[in-house]
Formats: structure tokens, C-alpha cells, sequence
């Protein structure tokens, strides 16, 4: 193994599979070991939109040093899939590793000089320990666990107690898997070196969470006070309605009747899905939908009738590969201008962008005291990264004091004291109208809702100035959103400069990490992540202090630098685009690259 990249607790492992050969629960059993042994790791499931057959990749990244983003390039390929072999090959580090299973022989022209191989004959072992064909395939992959954890010092003990865990109350299937585990480390002991890859137990882990963003969101709806949730399944949400409708089960029945206090609704579609959000809002509830592109494309009419009608929602949205279909199981940050503009006339809408599980917890509350306070939908802008791979990410905190932001609700003594009631009504100049539930008084507070223009008291009317002293207010309204939306976050280079970078979601920690990167190449950038819609002040007074700012994204259009230029009639000159958008999650490589290439006056290489 001369020349052979020697690395402890810093290198990518990287699994090709076939989708459905059951290899998810040994690949994320693999990554969590190394999380028992106190070392960070970043992972990441990249999975075709079919049921089984197409390939799939899992990517785990050790990191002690704690970059939770994507590196780029593979120390360790476990290349399991004949279909994508020569794809898979290619994707290894010079001086790094491929393992393999090495039943078959295979020529010399299937691999590379500056690569170590390594071959275990886990079909031959397979066939030899296990009659039924699905035992055989399943176990297979918890072989090659067990020659892993040799091959790279992982705690054989560690891994065992995984399996404990995940069969619980099932003795014969611990049994079973623990000796398949076993027959994979024993077989390493006996025919092979252990790799100059090691994994040693460190304390860098702490009290922090391995959790799914989808999942954080859907507890942060729960705590943000939601009881409503109307949805249609679509990919990659599915999961976050699912999680919400578990936490509901386990917190929202009441111990007393043992009946549900919340109501989940799987319509018929999308539009039912957002038409129901709507009404439960209009009647006092906290409600929302969670979707992807296709279904925000389809929810348009009704969310602008939230806006118009001025009707709290909350609309989770996990954004995927478009148009169209496009790549459904494939990650983008491609639907920021169809949700900033949704609906037909002039519409905009409050955006929150979160950069992490942790991040889609605190949002996932805040939105429905933002839709109440505002009386509109609010946008929650996951995407398949978050939403659907687990992060490592603190505990979720929360304020036992916190009360739920209602916003501007006029109450039954309010209108029995006769205060004046125009639901449409400006009143303190932030663009709020006061509201009523419905029922609140027997005679007062009445008004219909509907979606053509009306005066202050909710009487139809089709008057110009009346409709465009309500627009007016709308736009107030927006304004006031600004100081509602979280902030963005600065982040100072080392020295001072006159070039920065821009950017927001998942794509954070990707960008610090090639942040430090050019830093150690004598590139210095500051940089500003932003994390709501509309956009603070901050934000163009970052772009004003700067000559150039990069503005990194994951789409093709530069949508970030779109509603930059579009909302702070910015010079486009000044804002550079940094584009990311093959479905994979943005790497730190790429990003370092392209900025450097750019600042040079080259042209980025594209995306691998």
C-alpha cells in the first residue's frame, strides 16, 4: 500500500448499491458506529425515484474535525453495483481504496494502479451460510459491515449493540445478523491488512442529535402549536406529514377523553391539500401542507387567496430536482421564485431558510406565529438534503414560557365595547388588519372572505383607488415581515476585504468549509447567509460593502440572485453567480474551486 492515503477519523466512504437490495440499514448502521465512537460523521443517501434495481449511492463522511457538509471525492468506494463499477472506480482519490465483492474475477482492466484493492468473496460466503436467496442478499451487506469495521478499527462492540437495538425483542434476528457481522470481520482477520484508514474513538460528537430535517420540522409544527395538517403524498416530503402525524399520536391525545386533539387529512391532491390549510386558518386553527415543487405549482390559486384574503398557512415545502418531474429523489434549491411570487397578480410571500435540522425545528414553530401575526402563508424552504438526511445537530431547545403569537385578533369584549372593526382595516400603519375568529360575537365582527377586491369593512368593490389603496397595504405589510423573518448571519474573514460570498440552506456548511479552505490559500471572503424573506437591510449593505459577491446556490437560473436584484434593485454586475445543481448536495471542493477560478478570471469547472 505504498503511496496509499493514510487518514484517521478524515476520510469518505462512499457505498454503491442497487436500490431495494436492503443495503440502507447496514450503510446508515455503518455511519452511526462511528458516531457511537464519539467521531462526527456527514452522510448522505442518494437514491433513485424507482422501487429497486437502479443504483444508489450512500456517502458517509468521517470528520473529527466537524464539517457537516459534502467534501468531494472518495477515500473508500464499496463498490457493489456492476452497473455503475467503472463510474464508481473512477470517483476514488488517487492512493485510496476499493472494496469489493470478489466472487467473480474480474480482469485487470476493471481497476486502477494508483488505487489499493480490496477483495472479499462475500457472494461465495453467502452462498455458503444461507439458503434462501433474500437471507443471502441481506446478509451480504452486514457481512461486508463486519469486514469494514476490521478493515478500518471500528469497535466490533459497538456495531453489535446497534443490532441489539434495531431488533429489540427479537433474539433470533440479533443472533443472526450478529454472526453474519462476525463472519465478515473474521474472514479480514484472516486473509487481509487493515487499511491506513482508521477510525479512533474520540469525545467530538457530544450531546448533539443524528436527525432527519423532515422529521425536526414536523416536531417543530407540533411545539409551533399546528393541529391541522392536510397533505398529498409527494416526494421528498412524504416523511415530514408521516413524522408530524407520530408526534401528534404521542403528544396531542388528550389523557383525559383519549381523543385526538389535531385533525391530519390525506386529500385527494394538492389543491384539496392547501384548500383545506386555508379553511382551517380562516377558522382560528394553525394549519399547513407539506410538499415539493409540483404541488406548490398546483396549491398557486389557493395561496393567493390566502395572501389576498389575508388567511394564515404554513407550507413546508422540500424542494427536488425540476421541472416538471424532473428528478424527484434528487436534491435542489430550485423553488425560491415559484414560492416568493406563488399565485397569478401581483403576490409575495414570506420565505424562511433553514440550514439544518436544528434550524427546521426553530422555523418549523416560528412560521405559524409569523402566518398568524401576518395573516398569510408562510414559505418553510427545506430540501432533500435536509429533509431526508440525518444531520448532526444540537438538541432541540425550547422556552416552556413562550406563548403563541396570535397576532391581531379582536376579541368578544373588544367588539362589545363597540371598537371599530374593518377587517381590512389599516390601524397602526405596519399593514395588519385586525380579524376575527369566527363565532367570536353573536351580531359584530361578521364579514365575508373572499377573493375579489373589497373595501376596509370587507364590502365588495371594484372601485380603482380602493383597490389599490388594499394592494398598498398588502405591500406595507410585507415590509413589515422584514423585521419579522430571521436575520441573516455574517461571517468575517480573517482580513479585510472587498469580496464576499452570499448564500443560504444547505449549502452552509459546504460554503465555511471552502470558506477556510481559500482562506489557507490566501483568498480571503466574508460571507452572509441568508435565512428569510423579504430580505433585511443588512443584506444590501453586505453587497454595498463588497466590489464582487459570489452567490452560491443550487439551481441553474441563480433564483437567490434573482430576487436580490429583483427586490433590491441591485446592479447585476455585483452579484456573481456560483451554480450547483446535478442533484447531488453542493461539495466544499466544488464551491473553493469555482470561487478561485472565478476570482482568477477563469471559467468554474462543472459540477461532479
Amino acid at each position: 500500500m505504498s503511496g496509499a492515503i493514510d487518514a484517521t477519523n478524515d476520510f469518505v466512504v462512499k457505498f454503491a448499491n442497487v436500490n431495494g437490495s436492503g443495503s440502507a440499514s447496514a450503510n446508515g448502521m455503518f455511519a452511526k458506529s462511528i458516531l457511537r465512537m464519539g467521531v462526527p460523521v456527514a452522510a448522505r443517501n442518494i437514491f433513485p425515484s424507482n422501487i429497486q434495481g437502479l443504483p444508489t449511492w450512500f456517502e458517509v463522511r468521517i470528520t473529527e474535525a466537524g464539517h457537516l457538509g459534502r467534501r468531494g471525492g472518495v477515500d473508500l468506494m464499496v463498490a457493489m453495483n456492476p452497473q455503475t463499477w467503472d463510474r464508481d472506480i473512477a470517483e476514488i482519490e488517487p492512493g485510496g481504496y476499493l472494496f469489493y465483492d470478489s466472487t467473480k474475477p474480474l480482469p485487470a482492466s476493471k481497476f486502477r494502479d494508483d488505487i489499493t484493492v480490496v477483495g472479499v468473496p462475500l457472494t461465495a460466503m453467502c452462498n455458503a451460510a444461507y439458503q434462501i436467496p433474500r437471507e443471502r442478499q441481506l446478509f451480504k451487506n452486514i457481512i461486508y459491515v463486519g469486514a469494514l469495521a476490521a478493515l478500518l478499527d471500528i469497535e466490533i462492540g459497538v456495531i453489535e449493540q446497534l443490532l441489539a437495538e434495531q431488533f429489540a425483542g427479537k433474539d433470533r434476528l440479533i443472533t443472526a445478523n450478529v454472526a453474519a457481522l462476525h463472519m465478515g470481520r473474521d474472514y479480514v482477520a484472516e486473509h487481509l491488512e487493515p487499511l491506513k484508514l482508521k477510525v479512533r474513538r474520540a469525545d467530538k460528537v457530544g450531546e448533539r442529535i443524528f436527525v432527519e430535517g423532515n422529521s425536526a420540522a414536523a416536531l417543530g409544527a407540533v411545539y409551533g402549536g399546528a393541529s391541522v395538517c392536510a397533505w398529498y403524498p409527494i416526494t421528498p416530503s412524504t416523511s415530514l406529514a408521516e413524522a408530524f402525524a407520530d408526534y401528534c399520536h404521542k403528544l396531542r391525545i388528550d389523557p383525559a377523553s383519549g381523543k385526538a386533539r389535531y385533525a391530519i387529512v390525506q386529500a385527494e391532491d394538492e389543491i384539496a391539500s392547501i384548500g383545506v390549510v386555508v379553511g382551517a386558518g380562516w377558522n382560528g386553527a394553525r394549519a399547513f401542507t407539506a410538499t415539493s415543487g409540483p404541488g406548490v405549482s398546483l396549491m398557486t390559486e389557493f395561496i393567493g387567496l390566502s395572501y389576498f384574503a389575508e388567511i394564515p398557512a404554513v407550507i413546508f415545502d422540500v424542494q427536488r430536482g425540476g421541472p416538471s418531474t424532473g428528478m424527484p429523489t434528487r436534491t435542489q434549491q430550485a423553488d425560491l421564485l415559484a414560492a416568493a411570487y406563488a399565485g397569478h397578480g401581483d403576490t409575495k410571500h414570506p420565505l424562511l431558510l433553514p440550514a439544518d435540522p436544528g434550524e427546521c425545528f426553530e422555523m418549523g414553530a416560528q412560521a405559524f406565529d409569523l402566518a398568524d401575526r401576518l395573516q398569510t402563508t408562510i414559505f418553510v424552504m427545506l430540501d432533500l438534503d435536509i429533509g431526508m438526511n440525518e444531520w448532526l445537530t444540537e438538541p432541540f431547545a425550547w422556552d416552556d414560557a413562550r406563548q403563541l403569537d396570535r397576532g391581531k385578533v379582536m376579541t368578544f369584549e373588544d367588539l362589545e365595547a363597540g371598537r371599530d372593526f374593518g377587517r381590512y382595516l389599516e390601524v397602526d400603519g405596519d399593514g395588519i388588519p385586525f380579524r376575527t375568529y369566527p363565532g367570536t360575537h353573536p351580531t359584530r365582527g361578521g364579514y365575508f372572505t373572499r377573493g375579489t377586491s373589497r373595501n376596509p369593512y370587507a364590502r365588495y368593490s371594484e372601485e380603482g383607488s380602493v383597490y389599490v389603496g388594499n394592494m398598498e397595504r398588502l405591500l406595507r405589510k410585507f415590509d413589515t415581515a422584514r423585521s419579522l423573518v430571521p436575520g441573516p448571519i455574517t461571517r468575517n474573514a480573517a482580513r479585510r476585504t472587498r469580496e464576499g460570498v452570499i448564500y443560504f440552506g444547505s449549502s452552509t456548511p459546504a460554503v465555511h468549509e471552502a470558506l477556510e479552505t481559500l482562506e489557507a490559500r490566501g483568498l480571503h471572503l466574508d460571507g452572509l447567509r441568508v435565512r428569510g424573506f423579504p430580505f433585511a437591510q443588512e443584506i444590501y449593505d453586505f453587497v454595498e460593502a463588497h466590489d464582487r459577491v459570489f452567490v452560491i446556490e443550487q439551481n441553474r437560473d441563480g433564483q437567490l440572485r434573482t430576487l436580490l436584484i429583483n427586490e433590491g434593485e441591485i446592479d447585476p454586475s455585483r452579484l456573481t453567480a456560483v451554480l450547483h445543481y446535478d442533484g447531488t448536495p453542493i461539495t466544499a471542493r466544488f464551491i473553493a474551486g469555482a470561487v478561485q477560478d472565478l476570482m482568477a478570471g477563469r471559467l468554474p469547472e462543472a459540477a461532479e
